[in-house]
C-alpha cells in the first residue's frame, strides 16, 4: 500500500508576527527577548489578540541549557508572556528548531486539537566566548564521526563549498556575492544585526585608516575588500568570515490561526498552504555533498501539499548559515537546476529586483542567527513582505506565493513552509 499524499486536515493562517532585534544583548536573556518578540507580534495582529485566548505554545530553542544554563524555556517563557498554564513545548532540532516548532503548531491546528497557537523561538548565544559557542553549536553534528575528528560547522560547509566548486566550477567570489547581496538587503532591515552593506563597512574601514594616520587600503570594490585576509580572515577554506552567519542573540514570534477564524483577528491573512519536513544521513555518509535530501524533500511535500510548483514562488527566506548553504537551498528548493544557483546569483536574478529575490531581509548572514528562532524569524520577514509592509526592502511584484526554508546542522533536518492567499 502507497502511502496517501499529505494534506492539512483543515485550514491554518497566520495573523501576526513580530521578532525582537537581532544582535549581541549583554543584559538580555532568551526570555527578555521573546517577550520583545511577543510584544511585536501582538502589535501586528490588526484587530487584536486576547493572551488567553492563545491554547498553546511551541517554542524552538537549540541549546538554552548550554548557552545560559537554563534548561526547560518553553515554562519560562510562557510564564513571562502571561500564558501559564497553556501547554508549552520546547522544539529542538538544532537550527531548524524554529521552523520545526511552527509545524507542530501548525498540525496542531489541523488536526483540530486547538484553534488558536502561538509559535516562537529565542537563542541567547553571546554570552560565552567564540570557541565555546563553536563547541555548542558542533553539538548538532554527529559528534562521534565528525566532532572527533574536529570538524566544526565552518569546516563542515567548507568541505560542502569545497565539493561544489570541484563538481560545478564555482569560486570563492560567487560565494562572495551572496553575502554582498544578502548584507544589502540587510542594511534596509532595522531590526537586523548587521544592518550595513559590505560596502558601507568598506568605506567605514577606509575612513578609520584614514583618521588613524594609517595606511589606506586600496581596495577598489567589495570582492577586493573581501578577499583581503585581513579585513576578511580565512575561518574554514574557502569560507571566511563573511561567509559565515554571526553569533546571534534574539527572538521571533508567530500566531496562528483555524483558518474560519482567521477574519476575527486579521484583515488580510496569510494561509498556510504547504509544509514538509524531510531528514538525511550525517554529511559524513552522504554521496554527493553539494545537496540535501531532506531539503528536497520537505520541498517535495509542501510543493504537493500546496498545489504549486518551484516557479510559483514569488519570494523566498532560504536558511544561508554560510553562504554555499544559500546557493545549495535554491537548487534543492527547485529554483535554479544544480550548479547554477552561482550564475544565477551572479546574474541578479536573487537580487530583491530579480526575478526570485531570496533572502529580503538580510538572511541569516546579514540579519542574524540565533539558532533557535531563525525558522521563524524569516516568517516574520515573509508576514511583511505579503502584507507590503516591508519598507525600503519590500519587492515590487505582487507576493502572493511565499516559502521559507529551515535548516537543521548540515542538514539533517529541512523544513519547508509555502504561505499564500487563497
Amino acid at each position: 500500500m502507497s502511502p496517501r499524499a499529505p494534506k492539512l486536515g483543515r485550514g491554518v493562517a497566520l495573523v501576526g508576527a513580530g521578532m525582537s532585534r537581532f544582535g549581541a544583548f549583554p543584559d538580555k536573556t532568551s526570555r527578555d527577548l521573546f517577550v520583545e518578540a511577543f510584544h511585536a507580534m501582538v502589535k501586528s495582529v490588526d484587530k487584536g489578540i486576547e493572551t488567553g485566548d492563545i491554547q498553546a505554545l511551541y517554542v524552538g530553542n537549540f541549546s538554552s541549557d548550554l548557552f545560559e544554563g537554563q534548561g526547560h524555556i518553553a515554562p519560562i517563557v510562557a510564564d513571562w508572556v502571561g500564558l501559564v498554564p497553556k501547554p508549552a513545548t520546547r522544539v529542538e532540532d538544532a537550527c531548524s528548531s524554529g521552523g520545526v516548532a511552527l509545524r507542530e503548531g501548525i498540525i496542531a491546528i489541523a488536526s483540530g486539537i486547538y484553534d488558536i497557537v502561538l509559535v516562537g523561538g529565542t537563542e541567547k548565544m553571546t554570552n560565552l566566548p567564540t570557541e565555546r559557542v563553536t563547541d555548542t553549536l558542533a553539538a548538532a553534528s554527529d559528534t562521534l564521526y565528525e566532532g572527533s575528528c574536529g570538524f566544526t560547522f565552518p569546516g563542515l560547509y567548507a568541505a560542502m563549498a569545497t565539493a561544489y566548486m570541484a563538481k560545478y566550477g564555482a569560486s570563492v567570489e560567487h560565494f562572495m556575492k551572496v553575502g554582498i547581496k544578502n548584507h544589502r538587503n540587510g542594511a534596509l532591515n532595522p531590526k537586523a544585526q548587521f544592518n550595513k552593506s559590505i560596502r558601507d563597512l568598506m568605506d567605514s574601514r577606509i575612513e578609520k585608516a584614514k583618521q588613524k594616520g594609517e595606511a589606506v587600503p586600496d581596495w577598489r570594490n567589495e570582492i577586493d575588500f573581501l578577499k583581503d585576509s585581513k579585513a576578511n580572515p580565512i575561518v574554514a577554506w574557502p569560507m571566511r568570515l563573511f561567509d559565515c552567519s554571526p553569533i546571534t542573540d534574539g527572538a521571533a514570534c508567530a500566531l496562528l490561526v483555524a483558518e474560519d477564524i482567521a477574519k476575527d483577528f486579521c484583515h488580510d491573512p496569510i494561509q498556510i498552504l504547504g509544509t514538509g519536513q524531510g531528514s538525511d544521513h550525517a554529511l559524513h555518509e552522504r554521496q554527493d555533498l553539494t545537496t540535501i535530501l531532506a531539503a528536497r524533500t520537505a520541498a517535495r511535500e509542501a510543493y504537493d501539499m500546496a498545489g504549486v510548483e518551484p516557479e510559483d514562488i514569488a519570494i523566498a527566506e532560504v536558511h544561508d548559515c554560510f553562504t554555499i548553504a544559500e546557493l545549495v537551498a535554491i537548487e534543492d528548493l527547485g529554483f535554479f537546476k544544480p550548479g547554477e544557483a552561482y550564475k544565477a546569483t551572479e546574474a541578479g536574478l536573487t537580487a530583491r529586483d530579480g526575478s526570485k529575490p531570496i533572502n529580503t531581509s538580510g538572511g541569516l548572514k546579514s540579519k542574524g542567527h540565533p539558532v533557535g528562532a531563525s525558522g521563524i524569524g524569516q516568517v516574520v520577514e515573509i508576514w511583511h513582505q505579503m502584507r507590503k509592509e516591508a519598507g525600503a526592502r519590500q519587492v515590487q511584484k505582487d507576493v502572493n506565493l511565499a516559502l521559507t526554508h529551515n535548516v537543521g546542522a548540515t542538514g539533517g533536518t529541512c523544513v519547508v513552509h509555502i504561505f499564500g492567499r487563497r
